[in-house]
């Protein structure tokens, strides 16, 4: 495995949808999520992981040391039993493989590490692990990424729908058609703030700049093949990441991250495209030792 990153990373993402949903709430019969104090839409941070994660898979199948553990039909504790048997451990007798090697903790931990990008990336909650006691159970990963929220509140629609194509031979004798919805969002920016630690990649991942070049790729190309109907249009429009020239930082986050501005132009009274916003970094009141990079 490579190195891991020597230098602490922020960054901000700025991604829209155009006539889509977003992040549908399965609470709220699918619609965007929203914050109903402001009205500004959400995107949870599991939404975006899951897109990476798909992009990810998809640049590097069968790719050694670029797996994914958290994935659709596969067990976790398939994946988990996998790392057991590399280290000649019973699944099922853990904590007495580990009266007998008590480093066995962190050889399961470096296992999965090494070959799984999403834990060697965001961490993870290894629940056969957990039930043996192992102190590997849960991995706090390098890469944290909070909210999307949107720039501007949102006003979700509900769309009605037909479909010819009926469900049961009971409709189809009284109905020729049957009503559906859907929800959309008719344009919203969001932004996104991530964090990247050099120590949690030095003392528990080893997460390195090949698999950092590796995450901007799937951040700024995490729609291009995930769209969808019910997605509407979206894309990422700008990737700023802010660079550290240390592995502690040089400068509180939150400072880093009110550089960077979006606003909506002042002859426009409602959002509709990208371009209805002009979006600004204040790199001449950058603190010394941190570097701006504008990707996208």
């Amino acid at each position: 495995m490579s190195e891991p990153i020597k230098n602490r990373y922020e960054f901000v993402v700025l991604f829209d949808v155009e006539n889509g949903n977003p992040n549908g709430d399965p609470d709220a019969g699918n619609m965007p999520r929203v914050d109903p104090e402001t009205g500004h839409g959400l995107v949870t941070d599991v939404c975006i992981k899951r897109k990476i994660r798909n992009y990810v898979e998809m640049a590097k199948e069968g790719e050694e040391g670029y797996r994914i553990y958290i994935k659709d039909g596969v067990p976790l504790n398939r994946s988990d039993a996998e790392a057991c048997s590399y280290v000649g451990a019973d699944p099922g007798k853990l904590k007495e493989a580990k009266k007998k090697d008590d480093q066995l903790d962190m050889k399961l931990r470096d296992f999965m590490c090494a070959n799984f990008y999403d834990i060697r990336t965001f961490g993870a909650v290894m629940t056969t692990f957990v039930k043996g006691a192992l102190n590997c159970g849960q991995v706090r990963g390098p890469v944290q990424l909070g909210f999307a929220r949107s720039v501007d509140p949102i006003l979700p629609q509900e769309v009605t729908i037909t479909r010819v194509a009926i469900t049961t031979e009971a409709d189809a004798e009284k109905k020729g058609t049957e009503m559906g919805r859907k929800y959309i969002v008719p344009y919203g920016l969001y932004r996104m703030e991530g964090y990247i630690s050099a120590n949690l990649a030095r003392k528990t991942t080893g997460f390195s700049e090949k698999d950092l070049s590796l995450l901007w790729t799937a951040i700024l190309n995490m729609f291009e093949n995930d769209h969808s109907a019910a997605r509407g249009k979206m894309a990422v429009r700008e990737l700023i990441v802010f660079k550290h020239d240390s592995e502690l930082g040089n400068a509180p986050a939150h400072k880093l991250f009110d550089l960077v501005k979006a606003e909506r132009g002042p002859a426009v009274p409602v959002a509709r495209s990208y371009s209805d916003y002009t979006v600004t970094v204040e790199e001449e009141k950058l603190p010394a030792g941190v570097a701006c990079m504008r990707m996208g």
